[in-house]
Parts: C-alpha cells; sequence; structure tokens
C-alpha cells in the first residue's frame, strides 16, 4: 500500500473563528508539488523526443517561407513600379502627341481657310471676267447686227435711190467714174 499522509491547516478568520482544512499528500508531497513533478516529467519527454526541434524546425520552415513570400512581394512590388514607370511615360507621351495632332490639326484648319478664301476670291473674279466677257460679246454681237441692218436698210435704199433717179447713161458715166477713181 501506497503511503498516504494528510496535513491539517488552520486558517483563522478575522472575526475570531477557525477553520480547518485537510489537505491530501501522497509519498509525503503535496498537490503543488506533484504538479510540478508533472511538469518537469512532461517536458523532459518533450525533449527526449526531440520535439523542440521538430517545434523549431517547423517555425524555420514558416519563416523560410514568409521570407520567399516577402522576397516575391518584393519583387512584384518592384514589377508593378516600373510598369507604373512605363504607363506614366506612355500618359506623357500620349498627352503631347494628342497636343501636338491638336496644333497640327488647327494649322491644317487654316491653311484650308486660307487656301478656301483664295479660291473663292479667284472663282468670283474668272466668273466676273466671264460675265464680262459674255456682255462684252454680247455688246459685239448687238453692234454687229445692227450694222449688218444698217448696211442691208442703206443697200436697200441705195438701189432704191439709183434705182429711182438714174437712168442707163447715167449708170453707165456713174460706173466709169468709178473705175477711173480706182486707177488713179
Amino acid at each position: 500500500m501506497a503511503n498516504h499522509a494528510e496535513t491539517t491547516a488552520v486558517v483563522e478568520h478575522g472575526d475570531g473563528g477557525v477553520e480547518h482544512h485537510v489537505e491530501p499528500s501522497a509519498l509525503g508531497l503535496g498537490p503543488g508539488a506533484w504538479a510540478a513533478l508533472a511538469m518537469v516529467v512532461f517536458l523532459g519527454i518533450l525533449v527526449w523526443k526531440k520535439v523542440p526541434g521538430v517545434i523549431v524546425g517547423g517555425l524555420d520552415k514558416q519563416i523560410d517561407a514568409i521570407r520567399k513570400q516577402l522576397d516575391e512581394a518584393k519583387v512584384l512590388r518592384a514589377e508593378a513600379e516600373k510598369l507604373r514607370a512605363e504607363y506614366a511615360a506612355k500618359i506623357a507621351n500620349a498627352e503631347k502627341d494628342a497636343a501636338s495632332m491638336v496644333e497640327h490639326a488647327k494649322s491644317e484648319a487654316a491653311a484650308i481657310v486660307t487656301k478656301a478664301e483664295a479660291d473663292a476670291t479667284a472663282m468670283i473674279a474668272r466668273r466676273e471676267k466671264m460675265a464680262a466677257d459674255k456682255i462684252g460679246a454680247a455688246e459685239r454681237a448687238a453692234v454687229d447686227e445692227l450694222r449688218a441692218k444698217a448696211a442691208e436698210a442703206a443697200t436697200a435704199a441705195a438701189r432704191n435711190l439709183i434705182a429711182k433717179n438714174h437712168s442707163a447713161g447715167a449708170d453707165k458715166a456713174l460706173v466709169d467714174g468709178a473705175i477711173a477713181g480706182l486707177v488713179n
């Protein structure tokens, strides 16, 4: 049989009362000593089975994995910064290109307007000249027509006068005088 011993503790209260407690003990050790002994044995088994090494190894693996993730994150951040810088440069170039396109479009528009004004002025001048030429041609045609009618009228009048006023002898003298005037 095991040695079983009991310890009696006396607790005095401030109101004058006394209370007795019995604490069990085995092999002369109290509950606190047994708890400490159990803890020492437990820790000894853990060391003997190399549990701390396993725990440290697992923690080292986790540390290495976290370190790799941090390194990958640094690389990814550097790549992201590089991409951001590239896109910022592309945006700046696109803005410059857009500004130059706008300036080029404005200058082309101004050139087109200037050319259109010059073309319109030239076209107006050509049409004015064409109208003046048509008016001149119409005037010349009218004058020519009037001259032709006047010549016809003069010829008809002369024919009538000659037919009325001249006889055959007078015609011969007139023709001879005209021929003599041509020869001299």
